[in-house]
């Protein structure tokens, strides 16, 4: 290739990485990378943070007041941590739930694995349980027998589509390898695992169908841009990726263009922002197989958009589009691989992906230098308005600020202008012309204007790093998703980002309203996308995501406990857990939990204990133990304790016993056969050490099978 330098007769090559080249004069010597050929950059090459630890969905925060549901109390409300002497003497820590006729139930903290937190079917509250009565007995045997059916049809549907099948595409191209490389920033341990469990669906005979969800700015888009390129050079098929909205296609279209530019694909759009010639052009590129990739809003699910061998689907944000677009989904899914990218998954999907009916991917880990938004909930005024203007200004930034009312944006606009004279103002809305919106958009991107005001036509997908502060006028009539995804318009840069949510008549808000707020306030952390999804369900309650038969079950037991029983009941009825597994009291006097001192905060040790009592094979325990080690360092002897007797429990709960009770030297374990239930006794000498004690109970219990 002419590159237009005249290369010496000796020169070598290496593999490896240079930002920019450089001239040794004394040695004759000139070092010229391929960056500066191809004009492509590594934005970082070292990892500083492999991966960011965020609390799993099930171990929701609890807070005094929430209702809780306990495997074998019912429904209760929580009124907080105490910490009291448990069986061995040893002071520790217990939930405090509230139970019909004011009755007090203390739950060690170790066994916090037999309690969620209540989301119902509907925002009617529950009344609370009696201790020891009957009625949460009847009410979980009834749930388990339909559960039962349930979980039989939805693997029926599952089985179906397994046996349509989908196409099986070959290994990694080095094409794909090549394009890989052009990625300009380092892969977080999330993605690179996301994009493992993508290439691997798509290798394996069954259709895909994936969720990828991560917040926003976590690289999603990434995910699908492998997707895409594998499908189209390892499989020679055609790929439709589909967004909410116009402005979103063209920017999906621009990065796909640029980032697939050095290879043979061709990428089309199909959007409002199109003439009619260049769409007829786009259709007539898919039918002939001309177009690989096509990016678009829902007109790709028009009658008129026809594939050659369409073999990917890729859905952007599936919760922004309507009932009949979900229809034509459907229609066009079939047999077809299908990736959906979510911030802030619908319950429906999310449910799905929770009880492993649906696959999902979660992206915990924010890309390097990410910093969490700073979220101010206010009423406006000039002076708030002014601060928040001028503190980004100062610092050379931009600004969004959302007015979602086309009839008053301009009067908004003049307004913000007096505020900040100096400043360029900008103004956008969804009725403007395809091609003065176009303007406008990348004017603010290029920095010609400061501040960018705008409906939520900017809500998905704009990524402008220099613009880290945004306001949005009246955030009381956003929904939750909608305010999150306005939200994650900013912070895509190393800088702290702000956003404020402007709410005249703060404390006379509806209390819904309030409880949206106050929920994207308090996830202005990392991963939070998912906790917005369960906190939606929950202000909003679980609905009939289930469908009518299922809803009245859900709010019988709660969300929570009916999404892990139903996960079981599937795993049983696929044959991953043994279907005699039964849950196992153990009475056992030794010290066996995680120390304050060991593990600081509270959520983490309760993370620690869900996972623990959940597990339901020994390599599971062993993994769990092997990852707190390496978290937390080497464990004290309450924790060795702890670990120990899980592993009993799981060993006992296989050979299908149902009670252990140690007192003093005499073993009593109850065990179910059949019908039966075999009571028996054995002496049990005095263990040494927690080890040399699961060693003599794994011998007792084998010995009575």
């Amino acid at each position: 290739m002419d590159m237009g330098v005249a290369l010496p007769k000796h020169h070598q090559t290496h593999l490896g990485y240079l930002s920019s080249g450089f001239a040794m004069r004394d040695l004759d010597l000139v070092v010229l990378p391929m960056t500066e050929i191809t004009q492509r950059y590594k934005i970082r090459r070292q990892k500083q943070r492999s991966t960011y630890h965020t609390l799993p969905v099930e171990t929701y925060d609890l807070t005094p007041g929430d209702l809780v549901v306990h495997l074998n109390q019912g429904i209760g409300k929580y009124l907080g941590l105490e910490k009291r002497p448990d069986h061995t003497g040893a002071l520790s820590e217990f939930f405090v739930l509230e139970y019909a006729e004011n009755s007090k139930f203390y739950a060690p903290l170790n066994q916090s694995y037999l309690i969620s937190k209540y989301i119902g079917g509907s925002e009617e509250i529950p009344k609370l349980h009696t201790l020891g009565s009957n009625r949460w007995k009847k009410t979980r045997e009834n749930t388990e027998q339909a559960i039962l059916a349930y979980a039989n049809d939805l693997l029926e549907l599952y089985a179906k589509r397994e046996m349509k099948g989908g196409f099986a595409y070959s290994p990694d191209s080095t094409d794909l390898n090549a394009f890989e490389e052009t990625f300009p920033y380092v892969e977080t341990e999330d993605q690179l695992a996301a994009i493992a469990s993508v290439k691997s669906d798509m290798v394996s005979s069954k259709a895909m169908d994936r969720l990828i969800c991560g917040d926003v700015g976590y690289g999603k888009t990434e995910v699908a841009m492998r997707a895409a390129f594998k499908a189209v050079v390892d499989g020679r098929k055609q790929v439709a990726v589909l967004v909410p909205t116009t402005v979103l296609a063209m920017q999906h279209f621009e990065n796909f263009v640029d980032r697939m530019s050095p290879f043979p694909i061709n990428v089309g759009v199909l959007s409002r922002f199109r003439t009619p010639k260049e769409v007829r052009k786009t259709l007539e590129g898919l039918i002939k197989g001309s177009i690989d990739i096509v990016v678009g809003t829902h007109r790709i699910i028009s009658q008129d958009v026809q594939f050659k061998d369409l073999g990917l689907v890729i859905i952007d944000e599936e919760q922004r589009f309507g009932v009949k677009a979900k229809e034509h989904l459907k229609k066009i899914k079939t047999g077809v691989d299908c990736l959906t990218l979510s911030a802030t998954p619908i319950p429906r999907t999310l449910y799905m992906s929770l009880i492993g009916a649906r696959d999902m991917s979660v992206i915990n880990t924010p890309p390097q230098d990410r910093l969490p938004i700073t979220t101010v909930v206010t009423e406006p005024n000039d002076v708030t308005l002014k601060g928040a203007l001028m503190r980004e200004l100062s610092r050379d930034g931009q600004i969004f600020f959302i007015h979602n009312r086309v009839e008053t944006i301009f009067d908004k606009s003049s307004h913000i202008q007096s505020l900040v004279p100096h400043a360029k103002v900008a103004t956008v809305h969804g009725q403007m012309s395809s091609d003065e919106i176009d303007t406008i958009f990348h004017a603010f991107k290029s920095g010609k204007a400061d501040i960018l005001v705008a409906t939520s036509i900017v809500e998905n997908g704009i990524d402008i790093p220099n613009a880290n502060t945004i306001l949005i006028d009246r955030a009381d009539q956003f929904g939750l998703a909608d305010l999150y995804q306005l939200r994650g318009r900013v912070g895509r840069w190393n800088r702290r980002a702000y956003a404020y949510f402007l709410v005249p008549r703060l404390h006379a808000l509806p209390e819904i309203s309030r409880k949206r707020l106050n929920a994207l306030a308090e996830s202005s952390g990392y991963g939070g996308g998912m906790k917005i999804a369960m906190r939606d369900l929950e202000i909003r309650g679980a609905g009939n995501i289930l469908g009518l038969e299922q809803s009245g079950h859900v709010s019988a037991i709660g969300f929570h406990l009916y999404c892990k029983m139903l996960k079981r009941t599937i795993q049983t009825l696929q044959g991953k857990v043994p279907s005699f597994i039964s849950d196992v009291k153990i009475e056992i006097p030794v010290d066996a939990r995680l120390p304050e001192e060991y593990i600081l905060e509270v959520q983490l040790r309760m993370e620690i204990y869900q996972r623990l009592g959940e597990a339901v094979s020994l390599e599971e325990v062993d993994e769990i133990w092997a990852e707190l080690q390496d978290r937390y360092g080497p464990p004290p002897l309450p924790a060795e304790w702890l670990y120990r007797l899980t592993r009993v429990r799981v060993f006992a709960a296989l050979r299908g016993y149902t009670h252990l009770k140690l007192e003093k030297l005499s073993l009593t374990t109850e065990q179910k056969k059949g019908k039966d239930s075999i009571i028996r006794k054995v002496l049990l000498s005095q263990p040494k050490t927690p080890q040399e004690f699961e060693e003599k109970m794994f011998k007792s219990l084998s010995g009575r099978d």
